[in-house]
């Protein structure tokens, strides 16, 4: 124990500063980003009111994968990344193709954090270069990775905090509408009712509502965020427990409520969905500038995730030396005396550079689709190695005597795997028909 600052330090040097109100945080900070406050229109234009049904049976499979994560990280605290439980359970062989892979996906996940960062900036300085943008907050974000880890953990909260705000902002607002009767857009009156009238689980058919699962399951990747803390997480078999039970409920009541206080302000067919909700919203309550605040929003909240996959991908680098017997990876277990991986920190940022050289020779928005699309199936079946890891652990030595347990899993397990492999299918549009199949069998099965 460090008598000075009172912060536990590991033995390999990292120190446990992380309280939980910043794990969460640094969950909001993975999982609440860019999508719902530009894409919440897109989302509800596909589906209408029944988008709240697919972000809770999503929201539930997370929760489910959290709790599993949550188990082999309780058995064993000292763990840099729950994808190390891979390794352990399946073999070296997919446990380097899952760690490297998962840690190859994070980075593509930062550089389409960047290229979000540049778009969004840019309509406020547009003759101002998307590299040099890209670089400046790079470059902010990885010297506060470098510092001490409590004061990362502070950081992410002042960054998730304004994400936060701003959606109890939207919901407060918006319920003051909905009491008020507030005349709305196109003239509809703001009311509960908007919300049930014609009630349709498939107004726009079927297949838009299975279509709607890839573009809401993209909104929950960062969760696990928090399974990348707990090496550095104060008293973490005490955190760690109600951080994962706080942090699904919490994430569905800022996603689930806001969508439903927007569509109970205007009917869903009237919401747009090229323009931010958000904006649209805080408009019709007379707040000027409203698209500046949102734009800001924005911004922070791509900063906000981008911090924490720097945090992420270096401590997963980190993991990744501490297995490795290669000479070349040695240099990357290097502990700073402030307990930062600084090299790993270092070398996971600098591949990050790769987004603003990418915007010197393609549109932003081609960049942004091709590194969100490569990292998302990466994503998909490290999610499922990690359940099919949680399965062979339960059925090992070390998961006697855990306080912390998945709820049903014999049944909840192979539930959520069959999940993600049809999600899988889904997502990459494998036949229209097959396509229809898997979306009948996902509604059953849900």
């Amino acid at each position: 124990m460090n008598k000075t600052s009172k912060v536990e330090v590991n033995q390999d040097g990292t120190q446990r500063g992380l309280t939980n109100l910043a794990v969460q945080m640094i969950a909001f900070g993975g999982s609440i980003g860019t999508g719902l406050f530009l894409g919440a229109g897109s989302t509800i234009h596909r589906t209408g009111p029944s988008i709240l049904l697919v972000y809770a049976v999503i929201g539930s499979f997370f929760f489910l994968m959290m709790r599993a994560i949550g188990e082999m990280l309780y058995a064993d605290p000292n763990q840099h990344t729950f994808v190390a439980f891979i390794h352990r359970y399946l073999g070296s062989g997919l446990g380097k193709f899952a760690e490297w892979s998962y840690w190859l996906e994070l980075i593509l996940a930062a550089m389409a954090e960047l290229t979000a960062i540049a778009a969004y900036f840019q309509l406020w300085f547009p003759n101002l270069p998307a590299w040099l943008i890209q670089l400046v907050f790079l470059v902010a974000l990885t010297l506060i990775n470098l510092a001490v880890v409590s004061f990362f953990g502070k950081a992410e909260i002042i960054l998730s905090g304004i994400k936060i705000i701003t959606i109890l902002g939207l919901i407060v607002v918006g319920g003051w509408l909905i009491l008020t009767h507030h005349q709305g857009i196109s003239g509809d009156r703001a009311a509960v009712s908007n919300l049930t009238a014609n009630f349709s689980v498939f107004p726009n058919g079927i297949a838009q509502f299975i279509f709607a699962f890839p573009m809401v399951f993209f909104a929950f990747q960062g969760m696990e965020f928090v399974g990348i803390t707990t090496a550095e997480t104060k008293q973490p078999r005490k955190i760690l427990p109600r951080a994962i039970n706080q942090i699904i409920g919490r994430i569905l009541f800022f996603y689930i409520g806001s969508l439903a206080v927007i569509m109970m302000v205007s009917p869903w067919q009237r919401i747009s969905a090229s323009q931010s909700p958000f904006v649209q919203i805080f408009e019709l309550a007379g707040i000027p500038a409203a698209a500046m605040l949102i734009n800001l929003v924005v911004i922070v909240a791509a900063a906000s995730t981008l911090n924490s996959a720097i945090f992420s991908t270096g401590r997963h680098l980190y993991q990744l030396a501490l297995e490795s017997h290669s000479a070349h990876m040695k240099p990357l277990r290097k502990i700073s005396t402030s307990g930062i991986p600084i090299v790993s920190v270092l070398v996971s940022a600098t591949l990050m550079l790769g987004s603003p050289i990418l915007s010197l020779f393609n549109q932003l928005t081609s960049a942004f689709t091709f590194v969100a699309s490569v990292s998302g199936d990466i994503y998909i079946l490290v999610c499922i190695l990690t359940m099919v890891a949680h399965w062979k652990f339960r059925h090992s030595p070390a998961s006697r005597q855990i306080a912390f347990r998945m709820p049903a899993y014999r049944i909840t397990e192979p539930l959520t795997i069959c999940f993600l492999l049809v999600y899988f299918l889904v997502k990459h549009h494998a036949g229209r028909q097959l396509g229809r199949l898997f979306g009948r069998w996902v509604l059953v099965v849900i």
